[in-house]
């Protein structure tokens, strides 16, 4: 009888995974044809020409990056946008990082005016160029720590423009990345009129009221720079991972970008801003606190608290999502720091799931409460244990020869064929949007990892969020750690 009632429970669970997806998938295709319909009318060129462009300070946090630092930074530098900064926060780096940066960019410490509305560990020192060609950017020297978001909290005090672009100092970014992600910002219709019950006995007018959107934060697709050809910290040939654990990685963020993320961005319930690449309202998120210096899912946890925040003091709001590629950020090259990487992030939404368990059904957070942390809990924290449950369940099935394995064979052929189906989708989607592979055979090549992915890839996935969960559970100490960077591909020469 448990036997009965745990399979069907599973079989019930899984049908309703499988529809979410499914959903999802209609919804990120919906959102994928709206974006391409819209561009040929969008007018980027505005923006840079408009004295009512917003200003944007594009923070890079950076501990021990001396290897790619100065390609880095020149390229964060070459943004095209009208108004911007670039503020590279030294976490405490034991490498040549600071003095690289130093050197190439020709700084001198400087007195600055640095209000600390977030604490954060001390700031020791700031850094402005005696180059005129450098003076968009400033680097803050400030003493480690332990984590991404206290340096990032340390950027947000010092920005000087109302937007933030969060990103790490070893991304990529394409030149019009501010251009395309403040869009959404000023392409909202931030107030909208509507006119509320009957005519007024006194002056004889409808009553009208005005509705209010706010933007709170945007996101765009994040790629693996891993195998790519880059010249000076500027993008110069996209190529697929060579390597198998990144192609796997590769393959995964576009399902979960292009797929995914424009999908909930469709009904604005987008749950998470990746850390790799966010534009932010600094007003809204330094009134939520900042980024959670202890937390180790620090983009999950700004989101939710900006949201919930923008709940409790009953204002409206979206996130939105935009389908293009804006950032190349290279992934963990070996399974030590992936299984560390993974690790991790298992372990921050144990801790996003259990900081914010108030907001889970809570109605009085509409889709934050009903949508966003009950899908989160149910098909991304409690996926990997019933997981797990369930092959423990039907090994001991098999031992006692309880299996229908004719039923058991149609169920495992048709979830892999549907995972296989949901990825080929994501990379068709990617490719309609705009083709960042030249040859048919790059993207014949990384669609056919599908086919590996739910044997070789999976249950690493799944093996690296329990030993988070587990690590969570414990209490054990674990720190974000360093990983060694392997540099990018030159351009190759003529």
């Amino acid at each position: 009888m448990v036997g009965i009632i745990f399979q069907n429970c599973v079989f019930i669970y899984g049908i309703i995974m499988l529809l979410t997806y499914a959903l999802l998938a209609i919804l990120s295709n919906r959102g994928v044809r709206l974006f391409k319909k819209r561009q040929p009318f969008t007018d980027y060129s505005l923006l840079l020409d408009s004295p009512l462009t917003p200003g944007i300070s594009v923070i890079a946090p950076a501990f021990n990056e001396g290897v790619t630092i100065i390609s880095n930074v020149r390229s964060l530098l070459t943004l095209n946008y009208t108004k911007f900064e670039v503020i590279i926060v030294n976490d405490g780096s034991t490498d040549d990082t600071l003095e690289k940066l130093i050197n190439e960019f020709e700084l001198v410490e400087v007195d600055f005016a640095y209000n600390e509305r977030l604490i954060t560990r001390p700031v020791k020192r700031m850094f402005k160029s005696t180059n005129i060609a450098y003076d968009k950017l400033l680097v803050i020297d400030k003493v480690n720590g332990k984590s991404k978001a206290d340096a990032s909290n340390a950027g947000i005090n010092a920005a000087a423009f109302d937007y933030f672009l969060c990103t790490d100092v070893d991304c990529i970014l394409d030149r019009d990345t501010l251009l395309r992600m403040i869009h959404p910002f000023m392409n909202e219709e931030h107030k909208k009129i509507k006119e509320i019950g009957e005519p007024c006995p006194e002056c004889g007018y409808v009553h009208v009221e005005e509705d209010s959107m706010r933007v709170i934060a945007t996101g765009a697709t994040l790629r693996l720079v891993n195998s790519c050809e880059v010249d000076e910290g500027v993008m110069v040939r996209v190529k697929p991972p060579r390597k198998y654990l990144p192609r796997f990685q590769e393959m995964e963020y576009i399902r979960a970008y292009v797929l995914g993320k424009m999908g909930w961005s469709a009904i604005n319930s987008v749950p998470n801003v990746s850390g790799g690449l966010g534009l932010f309202d600094k007003e809204i998120a330094i009134k939520a606190g900042g980024y959670d210096h202890q937390s180790f899912a620090e983009d999950m946890d700004i989101v939710t608290r900006m949201a919930s925040y923008m709940v409790d003091n009953k204002l409206k709001y979206a996130i939105r999502y935009i389908p293009t590629s804006q950032c190349w950020t290279e992934g963990p090259p070996t399974m030590k720091v992936f299984m560390r990487q993974r690790t991790r992030w298992g372990r921050g939404l144990a801790e996003i799931i259990t900081i914010h368990r108030h907001i889970i059904l809570n109605p009085r957070y509409k889709r934050l409460g009903l949508i966003v942390l009950p899908y989160n809990l149910l098909f991304e924290f409690l996926a990997p244990i019933i997981e797990c449950i369930g092959i423990i369940f039907y090994i001991y099935l098999i031992i006692t020869h309880q299996v229908n394995w004719p039923y058991a064979k149609i169920l495992l052929l048709f979830v892999y064929l549907f995972s296989i189906t949901i990825t080929t989708l994501s990379m068709c989607w990617d490719q309609l949007t705009y083709p960042h592979y030249k040859t048919w055979k790059e993207v014949m090549g990384l669609t056919l990892m599908a086919f590996l992915e739910p044997i070789l890839y999976h249950p690493l996935i799944v093996f690296f969020a329990l030993r988070g969960y587990w690590f969570f559970l414990i209490g054990k100490k674990t720190s974000w750690g360093n990983m060694q960077r392997q540099g990018f591909a030159p351009k190759k020469p003529n």
